[in-house]
């Protein structure tokens, strides 16, 4: 993707394209997995983690991140592929490897509806699955 490309993405979720947020969404885009904020300041070695947690902090209140919970290692954040800073609208699963300790996403899950009781407002939904990814399983046959 282009900055170009970028700005647009951070301006169709009402946020201010600058030079951080370009870097921390184009970490999030080059990566074919979530990412957790020590591997994205592994990548972005010229910003410090506050700067990027500022970023990612941003980025979720206006829908342009996932964040995925109970992997382990913290969370893990990716990029939305919604273009509404209100909802998010390309909710999926996720799988969390117990050996590498890695989460994917698992586009083609979908979420299951949940009817909850009257009163009761949902505000986020996670979906997370642990066991062994394919790539451990094979180092784990004899």
């Amino acid at each position: 993707m282009s900055d170009n490309t970028f700005d647009g993405l951070l301006l169709d979720h009402h946020i201010k394209p600058t030079a951080n947020r370009i870097l921390v969404a184009r970490a999030l885009a080059d990566s074919r997995r979530p990412l957790s904020l020590a591997e994205l300041e592994e990548r972005l070695i010229t910003m410090d983690r506050s700067s990027i947690f500022r970023v990612l902090t941003l980025f979720r209140d206006q829908h342009l991140v996932h964040v995925i919970e109970g992997g382990g290692e913290g969370v893990h954040y990716e990029l939305c592929q919604s273009h509404d800073h209100e909802t998010d609208d390309d909710l999926h699963a996720h799988f969390h490897c117990e050996r590498c300790h890695r989460t994917f996403c698992l586009e083609d899950v979908a979420i299951p509806v949940v009817t909850l009781p009257d009163g009761y407002e949902v505000t986020a939904v996670n979906y997370l699955i642990k066991g062994i990814c394919p790539a451990c399983a094979r180092t784990l046959r004899p």
